[in-house]
């Protein structure tokens, strides 16, 4: 706790002198010691491993095994095809999921290669991955901190910690100071000096307390450097359905071998049976089919500005019902901006927007005095400076009080700096034949030095009413979470002392600012609670700052449903998990905070988003469900731990890819009902026919190529299918809730029943157009071939004609528009095609054992395969009326 120590004390631990600085050798000592000043990453995942990574997935698994038997049946062409469905889909996972963890990279750049340092009595420029604990650090404006600092020296030293704490204003820093309380956050240590934070203004010194990854940042990159293995809502999904499929195909193995001992069949006949039964089981398709629908969705989202960075996030976005935002850049603009001007009697609030602004000469005067005692810069839409001051310089332009010209007219001949102590800024500036003393800090301060006011245009006296008044209204603005900045003037006839310039100044008043929320982000907060998702803002500004601007978006209703992080450390996990549920805002957080804030939702079963763009955001995007981090101001850190970037830094953005997230989801469930109705089709006509001693209706081959070819790309126009128009009217859904949620799974078994009873009609009318029947002892071969063939267009006809009413489970075919999925009126035309080339070219002929039908058997064969769609689209009117 270095900040709770006297600098005597801390230099005396670390054994320095500060006048002198270490010397070479203890220097080089120390560095053997402690090692260099630069962060320790993982070692990168290479492509052989992220490949491999593809793999662990029970689905897969099944595949390889299946690929393994038809290698061993002599089936090579089917093993091919499968193995090549196995590499699609890694090489997919793999491409999309490259480079994606660069977080411990993008820390090791934020430090910075200069600093200057005291060793050996001299003043040194080293690189500053060498310096060591025990270091004298020279601070001045401009410079990156380059380690954790013990300040010892402090002149007016302003620090930007906001990519570190969250708050949008630089922190004042006092070197004197000794805080006593151990659980000071971050953002109140103000005599500590941060690595990888800005000085804006002053100068310091300090001695190095803490290098690479014992700093604040390397704390942030050990909890980065975590594993954080958690299976997504859908990878959880496929692998239950793996398992399923996996379990399905070995019992109904078992099944026929037992069948078939009971009914003294031939074995190998009934192995090679059992291998068409299993790869009916398996819609070998499916995880390729996953991994398309996910990357053509991950297309789709960069158009609306969302980068994914990882296939299966774009699916969990549909179940999000917990968005954790950080405050500063991402629900406010991170830039301040004067809402308020206030002088006696006259309060006005300004417009977020609009320049030409018209006000009246004291005002006027009160918006003169801000913008000549300032040092900041603001030109062509770009500020240098405190962000304080260049919000004051921007009020001036909006006014036609541009610096330039002010700056110009009254060419500035003397100075008093801000000091911490005072907190007062002064300038001497010529005015008409003599000169004037513009004064800005705080106004409680300015009251106490000055002896009039303006009032209408006027000097009058300043009374004790006056002081209460001005005071009053402070405390007001200060309520609403307002900075508040007072100015003052006094007119002189010569150059004056720094030291006589603040004394019998005249009030001209005071003005308030805000960091204010982003113009569009309050509708999006709106239409995701609407949406069943609970918009919670984590920040590391102060309590009443963060409360104001979560009531003005729509997030909080009352300070009550706020928390600090000073009063999360007083609760257990437990009591802290408990309670989350009730707040909406986070304040005066640290990073270790705001990772216990997302666990404790993820531990209530929330689907958790954490949006940022800080450095301090970085652990907490990468222990959430879905880690968003902001494009434009985002760090790179936040950018690496992140799933998904917004281009645009948009809140709205996030909404937008819930919504898509939803639709994904919904597609997905619609390719992977629609593949189980197809396979318990096959099984259905499979296993009757094993079990009531008929003919096998289908061979191996005929029901692979169905599955990988005729099934596969309507599933893939379902998975593109265009989004519901209400899903966001809809509550998120359970991460819990199965694909067969919802009448899916009696879906998927009302069409499997039926594809695979019209497949054994088909079949049959095909033996009996030869005079057999399904119990005929002997049926010779050709006949067998010219039956199967029926049963081979029937399945792979009725599935595609299916594929059309799995668009919606409740919406008729003609509600939702037969034409408008394209890519599935294309996916049945070119399914129907291939059929007929399967069929009609004679080598793909001879080799799936099929002929070519009679007219009058297309005709029967078309009649059959539309049954299952009229069925369901008659069942889907029923239940519309009964509902």
């Amino acid at each position: 706790m270095w900040f709770s120590k006297p600098q005597e004390g801390v230099l005396r631990e670390l054994n320095v002198n500060p006048r002198t600085g270490l010397s070479t050798q203890e220097v080089q000592a120390r560095l053997e010691q402690y090692g260099a000043n630069k962060l320790k990453g993982k070692p990168k995942t290479s492509l052989i491993s992220l490949f491999f990574a593809q793999m662990k997935d029970m689905l897969i698994y099944v595949l390889l095994v299946a690929a393994i038997i038809t290698l061993f049946i002599g089936e090579y062409v089917d093993a091919i095809i499968i193995l090549l469905v196995v590499l699609l889909n890694a090489a997919i996972g793999v491409f999309q999921e490259f480079k994606a963890e660069k977080a411990i990279e993008a820390l090791q750049q934020l430090t910075t290669p200069k600093t200057l340092v005291r060793r050996d009595e001299e003043v040194k420029e080293i690189n500053s991955e060498e310096l060591v604990p025990g270091d004298i650090v020279i601070i001045d404006a401009g410079r990156f901190i380059p380690a954790d600092l013990r300040l010892i020296e402090s002149a007016n030293l302003q620090i930007e910690e906001s990519a570190l704490t969250g708050e949008s204003v630089p922190t004042e820093k006092e070197a004197q100071k000794i805080l006593d309380d151990p659980k000071t956050p971050l953002g109140d240590q103000v005599n500590m000096a941060f690595m990888s934070t800005l000085a804006t203004y002053g100068r310091g010194e300090g001695v190095v307390v803490g290098t690479a990854m014992e700093t604040e940042i390397g704390k942030i990159a050990k909890i980065l450097d975590e594993e954080i293995d958690e299976m997504t809502p859908l990878q959880k999904r496929m692998e239950e359905l793996g398992k399923i499929l996996g379990y399905l195909a070995i019992g109904i193995c078992v099944l026929i071998f037992v069948i078939a001992f009971f009914q003294k069949r031939d074995l190998f006949e009934m192995f090679l049976t059992a291998i068409s039964l299993a790869v009916a089981a398996i819609p070998e398709g499916l995880p390729a089919i996953v991994a398309i629908v996910l990357a053509l969705g991950v297309t789709r989202m960069s158009k609306i500005n969302a980068i994914v960075k990882k296939l299966p996030a774009v699916e969990t976005l549909g179940s999000v019902n917990i968005i954790c935002s950080d405050k500063t850049g991402t629900l406010t603009q991170n830039q301040m901006t004067v809402v308020k001007f206030y002088t006696l009697e006259n309060m006005k609030e300004l417009p977020r927007e609009g320049s030409d602004l018209d006000a009246d000469i004291q005002e006027k005067e009160l918006m003169k005095t801000f913008v000549l005692c300032s040092d900041a810069t603001y030109e062509h839409g770009q500020g240098t400076g405190d962000p304080t001051e260049i919000a004051l310089i921007v009020l001036g332009n909006r006014f036609n009080l541009t610096k330039k010209t002010l700056n110009a007219e009254h060419k500035r001949v003397g100075e008093n700096p801000f000091d911490s102590d005072r907190k007062l800024m002064s300038t001497l500036n010529e005015e008409d034949e003599g000169y004037r003393v513009h004064t800005k800090g705080a106004i409680d301060n300015i009251l106490n030095l000055a002896t009039t006011a303006l009032v209408n245009n006027q000097v009058v006296p300043l009374t004790e009413a006056m002081k209460n008044e001005y005071l009053r209204i402070a405390e007001e603005m200060s309520d609403n979470a307002l900075r508040v900045l007072g100015a003052a003037y006094k007119d002189v006839d010569h150059i004056i002392n720094p030291e006589e310039m603040e004394h019998d100044l005249t009030v001209l008043g005071m003005v308030g600012m805000i960091d204010p929320p982003r113009l569009e982000v309050k509708g999006s907060i709106h239409d995701a609670k609407f949406a069943g998702i609970t918009p919670v803002m984590i920040t590391g500004d102060h309590k009443n700052t963060a409360v104001a601007i979560a009531k003005e978006l729509g997030i909080a209703d009352s300070l009550a449903q706020s928390m600090t992080g000073a009063e999360i450390d007083e609760l257990s996990d437990e009591q802290f998990a408990q309670r989350v549920g009730e707040l909406r805002v986070f304040a005066r957080v640290s990073p270790e905070h705001k990772v216990k804030i997302v666990k404790a939702y993820k531990s209530q079963g929330n689907i958790v988003s954490m949006t940022g763009d800080g450095v301090n955001d970085a652990p907490s995007l990468k222990n959430a469900d879905i880690g968003v981090a902001m494009g434009i101001t985002g760090t790179d850190v936040s950018k690496g731990a992140a799933d998904m970037i917004l281009t645009d830094d948009n809140f709205t953005t996030i909404v937008h890819a819930i919504e898509e997230g939803r639709n994904i989801y919904n597609n997905i469930k619609k390719a992977v009902i629609f593949l189980l109705s197809c396979n318990l089709g096959e099984i259905v006509a499979i296993f009757f026919s094993v079990l009531f001693f008929w003919p096998i209706p289908l061979m191996p081959t005929q029901l692979l190529w169905i599955n990988l070819i005729t099934d596969t790309l309507p599933a893939i126009a379902l998975g593109v299918d265009p989004g519901d128009k209400d899903v966001m009217k809809q509550k998120p859904r359970d991460p819990k809730e199965s694909f067969f949620a919802h009448g899916a799974a009696l879906r998927a078994v009302i069409g499997g029943i039926l594809i695979g009873t019209l497949t054994l009609v088909a079949f049959y009318v095909g033996l009996r157009e030869y005079g057999y029947t399904l119990g005929s002892a002997t049926i010779p071969e050709h006949v067998l071939t010219y039956s199967r063939t029926m049963a081979f267009v029937v399945l792979a006809a009725s599935q595609l004609f299916y594929s059309l009413s799995m668009r919606s489970a409740t919406k008729s075919i003609f509600k939702l528009g037969i034409f408008s999925n394209k890519y599935l009126i294309l996916a049945i035309i070119v399914g129907l095609l291939l059929q007929l080339m399967v069929i009609s070219v004679p080598f793909l002929s001879s080799a799936f054992k099929l002929q070519m039908l009679s007219l009058r058997d297309w005709g029967i064969v078309l009649g059959l395969a539309i049954i299952p769609l009229i069925v369901r689209e008659i069942l889907k009117l029923l239940t519309r009326r009964s509902s």
